[in-house]
């Protein structure tokens, strides 16, 4: 685990745009060393695809290269330890509204640049003929030990009052989140008890802001790194960041097991689709998916949202809509 630098603003991986196909080349450095701003990392770096304006802009599809559709079916396990937490809850006010209206349920995706691949994946697996709308509202360079750039709850806030609510919270945040917390006069080392509570109340402070606007909430971990010490700063965020979400009763996927060879090694290319061809997963900067990589990783959780979502179709269809613990998503 990396030292802790004193009113460090870094920006300790910055998670450059994918969303809407981002080329997959996309690289950048990662050497254990404070970050240039924001902007220098993003000078001169062309993206292939334009990213999406405002929510509910179609992210361009990429060229699947030969491959056939990067949504096509494969049957992978379900690595998330929460999948019952979906059937221990009631279904959200906003959801049974949603559907009694006939309206599109809408799927809000928030986090940093890696929240952006996420709402690409999800906004080809949960598509508006099926009537779901995906909302992206990531954004780069942000996380919870960077509120002096981003208060992320009160941007979210934000977000919701001039957009609307959402029926369904996809949130993915910590890539740039393996560094110190500046708290109460004093600089929190990554991971140590202060940083925990400090980054713990933001969490808290998130889930519920949305849930009070009426969504069910998902999170999702981050993969295996290519990088060995800083997937080691991730796999100890994951587990935190499951912990928190086991006290808060939100389901927690885990993306690492789905990101990895046979041996639990980081692995660029992996056996996908029906056929099980080995496909490019990874972008080159052993940090972010490629597309068919996102879209990998969110099968499961894409699922497990139309089956949630159906359930309740089925309820308010029947006028009766179960108590907590009686809605059966299996």
């Amino acid at each position: 685990m990396k030292p802790w630098m004193v009113l460090a603003d870094r920006t300790a991986v910055l998670f450059l745009g994918v969303a809407a196909g981002v080329a997959i080349g996309l690289s950048f450095a990662y050497g254990g060393h404070p970050w240039p701003d924001t902007a220098a990392i993003d000078e001169g770096v062309p993206a292939v695809v334009p990213p999406a304006k405002g929510p509910g802009a179609e992210p361009a599809l990429p060229a699947t290269g030969g491959r056939g559709p990067a949504t096509a079916a494969v049957t992978l396990p379900d690595h998330s330890s929460s999948a019952a937490i979906d059937c221990s809850m009631p279904f959200q006010q906003q959801l049974l509204d949603t559907l009694a209206g006939g309206g599109k349920v809408r799927v809000g995706v928030f986090g940093d640049s890696f929240g952006d691949g996420l709402w690409s994946a999800l906004y080809r697996q949960l598509p508006a003929k099926a009537n779901y709308q995906v909302v992206k509202y990531s954004q780069q360079s942000t996380g919870f030990t960077r509120y002096a750039s981003l208060n992320i709850e009160e941007h979210t806030a934000q977000q919701l009052a001039a957009d609307g609510p959402v029926d369904i919270a996809v949130i993915s945040f910590g890539a740039n989140d393996t560094q110190g917390v500046w708290a109460g006069g004093k600089a929190a080392r990554l991971l140590s008890p202060e940083w925990k509570r400090v980054i713990g109340e933001r969490i808290d402070g998130l889930v519920n802001l949305l849930r009070a606007r009426g969504a069910m909430v998902y999170w999702v971990g981050l993969p295996k790194m290519r990088k060995d010490s800083f997937d080691a700063d991730i796999s100890a965020m994951n587990a935190f960041y499951a912990d928190r979400m086991r006290a808060l009763n939100v389901p927690f996927i885990d993306t690492a097991p789905l990101s990895v060879d046979e041996n639990g090694a980081y692995a660029p290319y992996l056996p996908d689709g029906p056929e099980k061809k080995r496909t490019l997963i990874r972008a080159n900067d052993g940090i972010h998916m490629s597309m068919t990589g996102y879209v990998r990783i969110t099968r499961g959780l894409a699922e497990r949202i139309r089956n949630y979502v159906d359930t309740a179709r089925r309820s308010v269809a029947e006028g009766a809509v179960p108590a907590a613990g009686q809605a059966s998503v299996s």
